[in-house]
Parts: structure tokens; sequence; C-alpha cells
């Protein structure tokens, strides 16, 4: 099944946790955080800047979260992406 936003909307999926801190504590699954960084599966028409494939930051509760096919999806708008992400 395909997402396709409207407007200023980005379909966002989480990206995987980290499993173990910098120094190499391995990280319990009760003790993580919701990830931070998420990787852009769509984006409306009215998007500037931000495509499909792209990593961003956005806050831990802005967006509505739903799933669909057993994978965690998040809908934001443009405006609530705080920074994008490059290696």
């Amino acid at each position: 099944m395909k997402l396709k936003p409207t407007a200023d909307n980005l379909v966002l999926k989480a990206t995987e946790a980290q499993e173990t801190t910098a120094s190499g504590i391995i990280l319990a699954t009760t003790n993580k955080e919701k990830p931070a960084i998420f990787e852009v599966v769509s984006a409306g028409p009215e998007v500037k800047g931000i495509a499909a494939g792209d990593k961003v930051i956005v806050g831990q509760f802005v967006g509505s979260e739903f799933k669909l096919d057993g994978i965690d999806y998040k809908f934001v708008k443009q405006e609530d992406v705080l920074a994008t992400v490059t290696d």
C-alpha cells in the first residue's frame, strides 16, 4: 500500500534505534527512547527541500502516529521538521 500525503505533509518511518551507547553499553529494549531521526517515505506536493529517502529530525510529540502493514509511521507538517541529517 502506498501513502501519498497532501499539501505540506510528510510521511515518516522511524529509523532503527542504536543498540549500544557510544561507550559500548548495551541498551535494554525497555529503556530505549523513541527515535529522533526518521526517514521520509513520501512528501506532499507543497513540500520544498525535503524528498523521499531523506533523514530528518522532528520533535518527539509532533505529528500523528499510525501503524500500517506492521510498520510504524508518523504524519507531520513540513514546519515540524527541525533539521535534515546528512552524512
